[in-house]
């Protein structure tokens, strides 16, 4: 079978790293890839969003299963798009149409989602920019700090701010709701009650009728070591996380997993593809802070080694809505990663930097995200967050043993990451 995966980024060449162990596959597009994809898959300077640049890829290429990675494609329609076009329709595209995309696009859309169907999640008030008095007067009245605003679009995961005081929170309204500080994204805002526990993220691969549940991850967003300074769009992931057991695990499903999909089945919405579910563990129950249409990333980079099904298959019985008849086969290992970013990310940072070493990790996995390939062939920087480097192994410790070690082989100019990846989660 004939492959694409739309992307470019660490979660891109995982998915295509995954998919060339595929003795079903013939042939793997990556549109526009990174230099680590190119290693392994044929990258073409397409954009994602370029429905027409993709639609001609697929004619030309004969490909038979397009695969979305990012958020962006798929809130723009591209399964639709497929869909509906008589030549394209043939063609599995692994992603939801625009209105499932809506669960990740809008985030008001998923509280109202999730409160018509029980799903347990944080109170909120959604606001426009036309009543930016009545935000100002709900933010000081009906809600404590730490106070959460966040942006209802897409904001490449920067749209979310946690105040610790008032003022802060009052000014970042000010910039998201006047300031047009993510554009269309902040033209409305929704006002979240802050919930006190431990994060984590749970994946599932569903039919629209049936479901696979991936393995847990935690992600580590913040750039500064002890969860300090901005949000980045992941520094670092663990699977599985140790405090989602059995117990925990069954209340995600009963609770979040299953009213989601006969939501979806519902209100007529079909879905085909993966749902991220950002979870919080609060003192033993779990609350959706966030729903994803798509793998996320770096959590991909640990989730997919530990998946030991041929992937192929999986997406194929996604497609044919056959989940049902599939069986899923985890890896009991831990699974770590760590970003290396460039030196200044997530703010202004330089590109172009020599990377080295890479060719010498032989005990982790690294998946390149912002890199390419020089004049010379060389690699370099070209992106804020270079590479995610994953190692396994039958403890965290010892995972996070390996993946420390490989990444002292890899370096390049002003080299940034975080040394306390899962350290918060050793004693639990």
């Amino acid at each position: 079978m004939k492959i694409l995966v739309l992307g470019s980024g660490g979660r891109e060449h995982a998915l295509a790293w995954k998919l060339v162990q595929s003795k079903r596959l013939t042939r793997l597009f990556v549109a526009p890839g990174n230099a680590g994809t190119a290693a392994i898959a044929e990258n073409i300077q397409v954009k994602p969003g370029d429905f027409k640049a993709v639609k001609q890829l697929v004619l030309d290429q004969a490909i038979e299963m397009v695969v979305v990675g990012p958020e962006a494609p798929l809130v723009s329609g591209i399964a639709d798009f497929f869909q509906t076009d008589d030549q394209l329709k043939n063609v599995a595209v692994i992603g939801p149409g625009k209105k499932g995309a809506q669960l990740e696009g809008s985030k008001d859309f998923a509280k109202a989602f999730m409160g018509r169907h029980n799903i347990p999640t944080a109170r909120y008030q959604t606001f426009y920019r036309d009543n930016y008095t009545d935000a100002l007067d709900y933010l000081r009245n009906h809600e404590n700090p730490p106070y959460v605003i966040k942006a209802d679009g897409l904001a490449a995961g920067k749209g979310v701010s946690i105040c610790q005081h008032f003022n802060d929170a009052s000014e970042n309204l000010h910039n998201m709701l006047l300031g047009g500080k993510f554009g269309k994204a902040s033209a409305s805002v929704v006002i979240e009650q802050y919930l006190e526990g431990t994060e984590l993220s749970v994946f599932v691969i569903t039919d629209g009728k049936s479901y696979k549940i991936l393995p847990s991850a935690k992600d580590y967003k913040r750039i500064g070591e002890n969860d300090t300074g901005p949000n980045t769009g992941g520094m670092g992931s663990i699977s599985p996380v140790p405090f989602a057991g059995e117990t925990f695990m069954n209340k995600v499903e009963e609770q979040i997993i299953k009213p989601t999909i006969k939501g979806l089945q519902k209100e007529s919405i079909p879905f085909k593809g993966f749902i991220f579910f950002g979870l919080m563990n609060v003192k033993g129950d779990p609350y959706v802070v966030e729903y994803n249409v798509r793998l996320g990333d770096p959590e991909a980079e640990v989730v997919l080694p530990r998946i030991k099904t041929d992937m192929l298959d999986l997406l194929e019985a996604t497609w044919n809505e056959k989940l049902d008849n599939s069986t899923l086969d985890i890896d009991k290992q831990y699974a770590t990663a760590v970003m290396l970013a460039s030196g200044g990310y997530p703010g202004e940072y330089e590109k172009g930097k020599p990377i080295t070493g890479i060719e010498q990790v032989k005990e982790s996995i690294v998946f390149q995200a912002g890199t390419k390939q020089g004049e010379n062939k060389n690699l370099l920087t070209s992106g804020g967050r270079v590479m995610a480097v994953t190692g396994m192994d039958k403890t965290l410790e010892k995972a996070l043993e390996k993946t420390y070690r490989s990444i002292k082989q890899i370096s390049f100019e002003r080299m940034y990451f975080r040394k306390d990846i899962g350290k918060d989660l050793m004693s639990r």
